[in-house]
């Protein structure tokens, strides 16, 4: 066997354990995948419309580019409208933008996931999509929740599902039970086309320490990961109804 045919095996078991397991996507349900142009995205939207045809079409799904007017990067928008083609989803792509915030909490990159976000929810609703898969991975959870036992003091995560309550819209996390390892090789693998320029505000920041400290919590126990998510579901904090 292959080392692709290995690893997709792998990461499909994940995949779909992660879906059955919280109930992410029912038939008849209609999806916008959230699509940044990153690997993570992109594999989200590959193996959902895998998962479509594979279903032969018991849900459906819609694909969603927000580009940022104001900030310096570039994504390649025919790449991504090619890429979602091939799996018979449309890619939609809407502009959005933000102004500099004298509130120091408030970076450019909360400002501009901010709108991001609004953008996605209005988009939802005009397309009749009553869920949004983003493409955060299980390191994506776990080191949120390391951020916010470090900087908050408090056991919180990004939800693997989120009932939005201003909104009749349900936020899910496919890749909740997939590995950062896993989607990096996948990508490599299957050659995915990286952003033509990346944004400039994606440098050093707390999340990168927080990544070291995680990676040295693996070093020392290589369960690490499996303990701290475990943990998250005791505590209930892998679900949000």
């Amino acid at each position: 066997m292959s080392e692709a045919y290995r690893l997709g095996q792998r990461i499909r078991r994940a995949f779909g354990q992660g879906i059955k397991e919280f109930g992410l996507i029912e038939p008849g349900d209609k999806v916008l995948v959230g699509v940044s142009g990153g690997k993570d995205s992109l594999a989200l939207l590959e193996l959902l419309g895998e998962r479509v045809r594979c279903t032969n079409g018991s849900f459906a799904i819609e694909a969603l580019h927000v580009r940022m007017r104001g900030v310096d990067y570039q994504s390649d928008t025919s790449y991504l409208s090619s890429f979602a083609a091939q799996w018979g989803v449309r890619l939609h792509v809407r502009e959005a933008s933000f102004e500099a915030d004298r509130n120091a909490r408030r970076s450019p990159c909360f400002l501009c996931s901010w709108n991001r976000r609004k953008v996605l929810f209005e988009t939802a609703q005009e397309l009749g999509c009553g869920k949004i898969a983003l493409g955060h991975h299980q390191d994506d959870i776990l080191r949120t929740a390391l951020m916010n036992l470090t900087f908050e003091g408090s056991m919180a995560t990004m939800p693997v599902l989120l009932r939005m309550r201003k909104f009749p819209i349900t936020l899910i996390r496919p890749f909740c039970r997939v590995p950062e390892t896993d989607l990096r090789r996948w990508a490599e693998l299957r050659r995915y086309e990286p952003q033509v320029k990346v944004c400039p505000y994606d440098r050093e920041s707390n999340r990168t320490a927080i990544g070291e400290v995680f990676a040295a919590m693996e070093r020392l126990n290589p369960e690490a990961r499996y303990s701290l998510w475990h943990a998250l579901q005791r505590e209930g904090k892998l679900v949000e109804l």
